[in-house]
């Protein structure tokens, strides 16, 4: 038997229909080597199905058996038979024992937005994007944060600091609208924003005011008040920013000019989504008010740190609930002890639940109509995993209700599975089943730059094992709307991985980020991400060769008028073939070749069938393809799409000669082909 022709996923070529329903009938099919096995059998349940050969295609024979799904979640594998071999097959491919670990799983009911799957997303720290409205940037000592006075930064171009999160530099939302057209030809899909609620960080992972967009990304059409005087370090007295981010007509017109924002990106068949920091808030909330920014504003009830009447007392966790500690109770309970942080405290207020279920639903409704949202320490919500999930299902169950198309995608570092059963997350910001392994294999760096790990560099095999072990443990609904990033907000940037040092701006300073980096590297890096299964996001600024160490050095400013328009164009020309090509949003994936420092697999469908190789090596390799595993006829030819090598790249044609099933390529150093199925 050829163990070689077995295969089998979860997409629409092998489920039929790919996203079925309770009580719904599914088909599924396998994959052999025509004339191979003697019987293949379907496993689930402790049960045996034998399946009918219904078809023979070329070198292969296709095997089906149907079932009425029930309400549970349907876990399956194959057993094939050939004489005396056995072989079981499951999502991690061929194996000589059945593992129920990597079972393939259906979730009946479940689907994730046709729209999402595959898209093109582009993410935006907004302070360091674009600064089209330089009246709503913060001024300098306009209030404290963290014991010290913001700062507005001057020069667009100047570093981050290595304490940067009071300082900003101007991005706005109005610079967003401006690089539409850029973003639009660039290839962009979808735009997935940073927190844009009223935060006093640049980050604004500390969310004051859920219901608004922040004026300083938006728009301030009343101004007035003083910024804080010299050596006053109490938000009580800053009356500017008071007046800046309280005061409605602010508020309701930054509101508006997002409504426009969305309109205008679906206008051009965009989408947008929102990043939802529903585990903690800020000590400057209302709810909260601890910098006791509400507690002189009118139409503000009293927060918790300023009354024990508030009506939001329960929103937050106080360790010692006796009256004598208000005004200005700070015991609280703080998102790993950051009392800058407080932790939201739902199982002890329905009526904070019920409030963040209703801010989960607003956005995605008229008349914001976002299209999704990406949620923070996602896992970390709430006091106990039980509630944790509990409150999920309803976030799900509400989102969906109001816009059944939205996405929901959580930020999640480990093991997935207990959230996207179905019922919970769409998917997650795929850390390990894609940007660790990607990065691992490519620089053998950490994807903070904190280790530098040489075993791991080039390494296929501990590659092709880590990135499908944590693959198999994803619904492939969920697989394919994965958000695949090679840097954001948290972590440096890919560019600055491929330098191989380890440290941080602190250490090393800003500049060090910027030496000895490799862009073929990195050209490698954007060809598995626009060729591999998900939705590739680019971190703004990646395109342009934007580099930095770990955050805050990873939120410098986009580089623009000093791009580098050559690896733009890159992007550019790999998004479009991302985009012409239904197999890389919903195409199956097939593992080709694993050597050291050279890999290759194929993304397949009915209709067509590519091959991605790389050379990782600094050395000439010739690299032997057995394409026809996906499906490309044994005597044929190939064309190139595109060639990426040490100097650059190229789309010129170049036909392959495909050979009893087989290419065989010369790959320069740090190269990558991709190469389609030639039409006749």
């Amino acid at each position: 038997m050829n163990i070689h022709a077995l295969f089998c996923d979860g997409t629409g070529n092998y489920v039929f229909p790919p996203e079925p329903l309770p009580g719904q009938q599914v088909t599924l099919q396998f994959r052999t080597g025509a004339g191979d096995a003697d019987s293949v059998c379907l496993l689930t349940g402790g049960r045996e199905y034998e399946m009918e050969k219904r078809s023979t295609s070329g070198v292969f024979d296709y095997y089906a058996v149907s079932l009425e799904l029930g309400e549970e979640n349907l876990y399956y594998s194959f057993r094939v038979r050939a004489g005396e071999e056995v072989w079981y097959y499951n999502q991690f491919g061929a194996t000589r024992e059945k593992i129920e670990e990597y079972e393939f799983q259906i979730a009946p009911g479940f689907s994730t937005p046709d729209w999402a799957k595959g898209a093109v997303m582009y993410q935006i720290f907004v302070d360091r994007f674009c600064n089209g409205d330089p009246s709503n940037d913060v001024e300098d000592e306009e209030y404290i944060y963290i014991g010290e006075p913001v700062e507005h930064v001057k020069d667009w171009n100047e570093y981050p600091a290595a304490m940067d999160v009071r300082r900003f530099y101007g991005g706005d939302l109005k610079g967003v609208m401006e690089k539409l057209d850029y973003l639009q030809d660039l290839g962009v899909e979808v735009i997935y924003f940073n927190p844009l609620f009223v935060s006093p960080s640049n980050h604004k992972y500390d969310i004051q005011d859920y219901d608004y967009i922040d004026p300083h990304f938006g728009v301030i059409v009343e101004d007035g008040g003083e910024p804080l005087p010299v050596g006053v370090k109490e938000n009580v007295y800053a009356t500017k920013y008071q007046k800046r981010v309280t005061d409605r007509k602010n508020l309701e017109a930054s509101n508006q000019l997002f409504i426009k924002l969305v309109e205008e990106l679906h206008r051009r068949g965009m989408k947008v989504i929102l990043d939802g920091v529903f585990n903690h808030c800020g000590s400057f909330n209302k709810w909260m008010d601890r910098e006791r920014i509400y507690e002189g504003q009118e139409g503000y009830e009293k927060g918790a740190y300023v009354s024990a009447d508030s009506p939001y007392r329960d929103f937050f966790e106080f360790f010692q609930s006796g009256d004598e500690h208000w005004p200005y109770n700070g015991n609280y309970d703080g998102w790993w002890g950051h009392d800058t942080l407080p932790k939201l405290n739902y199982e002890g207020s329905k009526e904070l639940e019920d409030y963040i279920l209703e801010i989960g639903r607003k956005w995605v409704s008229p008349p914001y109509n976002v299209d999704g949202w990406r949620l923070d320490v996602a896992a970390d919500l709430g006091h106990s995993i039980e509630y944790n999930h509990e409150f999920w299902k309803k976030f799900r169950r509400e989102v969906k209700k109001a816009k059944p198309d939205a996405l929901i995608l959580a930020e999640h570092y480990g093991d997935p599975k207990e959230w996207i059963a179905g019922d919970e997350w769409d998917s997650v910001m795929n850390y390990d089943a894609f940007m660790e392994p990607v990065t691992w294999f490519l620089t053998g760096m950490e994807k903070h730059s904190d280790e530098d790990r040489e075993e791991l560099h080039g390494n296929a095999d501990s590659f092709v094992r880590s990135i499908f072990h944590h693959m198999s443990h994803m619904l492939t609904p969920s697989q394919q709307v994965a958000m695949n990033e090679l840097s954001n907000h948290d972590h440096s940037r890919f560019l600055t991985r491929t330098n191989h040092m380890v440290g941080r701006i602190g250490s090393l300073g800003p500049e060090k980020a910027e030496e000895y980096v490799s862009l073929p590297v990195m050209r490698e890096a954007v060809a598995i991400q626009m060729t591999w299964v998900g939705a590739p996001t680019i971190y703004y600024g990646d395109e342009a060769g934007l580099c930095g160490f770990t955050d805050p050095d990873s939120r410098r400013t986009y580089p623009w008028g000093k791009e580098d328009q050559e690896l733009i164009d890159y992007h550019r020309e790999l998004i479009r073939i991302h985009k012409n090509y239904e197999v890389f949003r919903t195409g199956s994936l097939q593992w080709l070749v694993k050597q050291d420092n050279v890999l290759a697999y194929g993304r397949f469908n009915d209709t067509d069938q590519f091959v991605v190789v790389i050379n990782h090596s600094s050395e000439l390799r010739e690299v032997r393809v057995p394409v026809w595993v996906i499906g490309v006829p044994m005597k044929s030819s190939m064309r190139r799409v595109i060639y990426s090598y040490e100097e650059g790249y190229t789309m010129e044609f170049d036909e392959i000669h495909v050979i009893d099933g087989e290419i065989v390529v010369n790959m320069g150093s740090q190269s990558v082909l991709i190469a389609k199925n030639k039409e006749f």
